[in-house]
């Protein structure tokens, strides 16, 4: 692995997720070619999907004739996790014309350390709930969830059953996705059948 401190070792690309607390940075080196760092400024803002107020911003400094963005993890452990919506812009220097060169969009996962949301993901979250709402051993809060609008101590069995298998389903699929990250490949039974 290489050293994530290391100038040489950061990604030529923005973040598409990190951690708050930790410190991420990232070079652009195709800018600077038509925007040199000398005549221009590289800055991104980001806002947060579903609170419109939630906003983070962040300079490039230069590096040669390359734009190096680094945020601090004393920054970072300040920002709400949830999903980000970014663009990045050039200004001139010389007149502040600014002008959108990229956009994307990035996640922001909560540090484990410090935060006290519940760590399970939402598909995770209602697999639980409607398992022990059929155990009957369901909790104020987890009969109060909802699913298409309807609580789910309202719905009925086969309906539930059904919402049961598709939450199961994708609570798999994630399972299966972080055991692939983690280079653990998948353990998943591939069947088939003659005929």
């Amino acid at each position: 692995m290489a050293n994530l401190f290391d100038t040489s070792s950061f990604t030529t690309t923005e973040p598409l997720s990190f951690t708050a607390g930790d410190r991420v940075a990232w070079t652009r080196v195709d800018i600077g070619g038509d925007y040199p760092p000398a005549s221009y400024s590289l800055s991104y803002t980001a806002r947060k999907e579903g609170a419109g107020t939630v906003s983070i911003t962040a300079t490039a400094s230069a590096s040669g004739s390359n734009y190096q963005i680094i945020i601090p993890a004393s920054t970072t452990a300040n920002y709400s996790a949830g999903r980000y919506h970014w663009q990045m812009y050039i200004k001139r220097t010389s007149d502040n014309e600014r002008i959108t060169l990229d956009s994307g969009a990035f996640i922001i996962q909560p540090n484990k350390a410090t935060a006290t949301t519940d760590p399970r993901s939402k598909n995770k979250v209602m697999l639980d709930a409607i398992d022990a709402l059929l155990a009957g051993r369901a909790t104020k809060d987890q009969m109060g969830y909802s699913i298409a609008g309807r609580s789910i101590t309202r719905i009925p069995l086969p309906d539930l059953m059904v919402w049961r298998d598709r939450y199961a389903a994708k609570y798999v699929k994630e399972v299966r996705m972080e055991r692939i990250k983690a280079g653990l490949g998948q353990s998943g039974t591939i069947k088939a059948r003659f005929v």
